[in-house]
């Protein structure tokens, strides 16, 4: 994962404690604390830091579960990205 989405991802982690610090491709991010309206806020934050836009299809619990589910999602408009790659 990108440094500058993990960068962007941190403040809307609000559970996150000292052992949580590290985000992975497997962190959960319902349970610290990304809740429907987050997500929203997340979104302009991510297509706004990145200069993408993700497609509707993209709009879905799914895509919000994971922080690597969120970044494969991300990857996947920018230009000369794997759409798969996810690495820590």
């Amino acid at each position: 994962m990108d440094p500058r989405f993990t960068d962007l991802l941190r403040p809307f982690l609000k559970h996150a404690g000292p052992d949580d610090l590290a985000i992975t491709p497997e962190t959960d991010l319902r349970r610290l604390g990304v809740d429907s309206m987050q997500a929203i806020e997340l979104l302009f934050q991510l297509e706004d830091g990145f200069g993408i836009q993700l497609p509707d299809e993209d709009m879905n619990d799914a895509t919000f579960a994971t922080a690597g589910s969120l970044w494969r999602a991300v990857a996947a408009q920018l230009p000369g990205e794997e759409s798969g790659r996810v690495t820590a």
